[in-house]
């Protein structure tokens, strides 16, 4: 088994990356929890903010040259049109939070620190950058889901160790077509949060 290499990638190196990103987020977003049913065309509209954040980053897991995981960061604020209603009145100021945006990872490679060094690397980035807190968010699906695999584990536990808590009461909004249904549904993500 080969070790991964984890590199954060800024500018030229970011660009570059965003289509591979683009086709890991539609794979590993098809399996629980998000069930997402996803297309290239969404997808390079949706990384276009990444594109446009002077400070943003990607963070990639490599095989080789490979990439087999990636996960994103940019500041809150870029993002504000899409989180600005779920931090009314948490008393955060969304110009103080570094957003630590997916994080997907081929299942073959999952267990092999990969997710550590997600975090390590935005965050250290985030601190560069002067942030003094970093948050992310989850979708939140019902227990009794018909898709919710038996096996499932959520990853609380991973987050926790790496001193996230739930922010009460900031919860997003968004909306997907799941690959079981034939409209968009809106569902609720909740909001993590450390500070740095």
């Amino acid at each position: 088994m080969t070790a991964l290499r984890i590199e954060a990638m800024t500018g030229a190196a970011l660009e570059t990356a965003l289509d591979d990103v683009a086709r890991l987020r539609i794979k590993v977003f098809r399996d629980w929890p998000y069930l997402y049913d996803g297309d290239l065309a969404y997808e390079r509209d949706y990384l276009q903010r990444y594109r446009d954040s002077a400070r943003a980053v990607v963070v990639g897991a490599f095989d080789g040259d490979t990439l087999v995981g990636a996960s994103t960061g940019a500041p809150l604020a870029d993002h504000a049109d899409d989180f600005a209603t779920a931090f009314d009145g948490s008393g955060i100021d969304l110009s103080d939070v570094f957003y630590c945006a997916e994080s997907v990872l081929l299942p073959d490679y999952r267990g092999r620190g990969a997710g550590h060094g997600f975090f390590d690397a935005r965050e250290a980035h985030a601190r560069k950058h002067g942030f003094r807190k970093c948050a992310f968010c989850g979708v939140q699906r019902p227990a009794d889901h018909p898709l919710r695999p038996a096996d499932y584990a959520p990853l609380d536990p991973f987050w926790r160790k790496r001193g996230y808590q739930p922010l009460d009461g900031v919860i997003a909004h968004f909306s997907w077509k799941d690959v079981d249904q034939s409209e968009e549904t809106k569902k609720p993500l909740q909001f993590w949060g450390r500070d740095l």
